[in-house]
């Protein structure tokens, strides 16, 4: 069991929905990230449950991917809370402008939210009890932040370390630069003195050296060939659309890699786009073999777990 101090708790999520940090103080209670829109009301009622009679003052949102802001709209109506998202995104959101924001590129859902301040890197926040400062995070989202406390060396790293990866890198899908920011981040990570990360997905870990040098050991990889990372992205892509709605057709999902931005330019990195039908078969046969979280009967895809 990992030591943290008293003032933090980590909700631990399973797919779809990222971790959520809950910092509590004397003055401020805040969920750092709140998952996926079809968790949203399991969110509420862990926060309830560790709260109590206690409202929720505040969300911090790391990035503005689906699985980690989908909650937001229910925490809001449930409690009258102060929201805060990278700076980059206000625009999009206070538009909500679908072409702006991720969740219809990727094939997901995400409930109107609002904000009441935005972050970026340089600031600081006073969370927990503790001082934290906001270190940006560019690789897998543009506009992705980090939060570091250098008293308790505690990193809250979202999805750009995991202890065994890293988030997808989204950019590189649409011919913009991510390896290199991803590195660079890697990189800012290593000059942190950092005793426990916590991760957008999985449990929080101590060895951060030896998870600093399995990214950069799969950043490496997938720089040598782009076409890894998109066969990553896309096959992370259609696991998370399955196990959202549990069950698809061949042919509607099919449709998706053609609706959805970010699996429509995965996939043209990889087949032209006549031979679609073939990488979705053989994407489909790779996720459902061995155990995997997905599997086939017929025309039907279904969600294993």
């Amino acid at each position: 069991m990992i030591a943290l101090p008293a003032s933090i708790r980590v909700f631990e999520r399973g797919w779809l929905s990222s971790n959520n940090v809950l910092l509590v103080d004397d003055t401020c209670a805040t969920l750092v990230d709140t998952g996926y829109a079809t968790h949203a009301s399991q969110t509420v009622a862990l926060v309830r449950n560790a709260l109590r009679t206690r409202p929720l003052d505040l969300i911090v949102n790391t990035h503005l991917h689906s699985d980690h802001c989908g909650g937001n709209a229910l925490l809001q109506a449930t409690w009258p809370c102060r929201t805060l998202i990278p700076s980059p995104e206000a625009d999009a959101v206070r538009d909500w402008d679908p072409a702006r924001l991720s969740f219809r590129a990727t094939g997901q859902t995400c409930e109107r939210f609002g904000f009441t301040g935005t972050l970026a890197p340089g600031a600081h926040l006073r969370l927990g009890a503790l001082d934290w400062q906001v270190l940006g995070a560019p690789g897998h989202d543009p506009h992705s932040l980090m939060l570091y406390c250098a008293d308790e060396r505690l990193l809250i790293s979202a999805d750009a370390l995991w202890e065994h990866g890293f988030g997808v890198i989204f950019p590189e899908l649409q011919g913009e630069s991510g390896f290199a920011e991803q590195q660079a981040v890697l990189d800012l990570i290593a000059t942190l003195d950092v005793r426990v990360v916590i991760p957008g997905h999985g449990a929080p870990f101590t060895h951060v050296d030896a998870a600093l040098e399995r990214a950069m050991s799969r950043l490496a990889w997938l720089r040598a060939d782009p076409a890894r990372n998109a066969k990553n992205a896309l096959k992370v892509l259609i696991a998370f659309k399955l196990l959202d709605v549990r069950e698809m057709s061949v042919d509607a999902l099919l449709r998706m890699l053609d609706d959805a931005a970010a699996m429509r330019a995965a996939a043209s990195m990889l087949k032209p786009r006549g031979e679609w039908p073939v990488l979705l078969k053989g994407m489909i046969g790779e996720l459902a073999a061995n155990g995997g979280p997905l599997e086939v009967d017929g025309t039907r895809i279904l969600a294993r777990r």
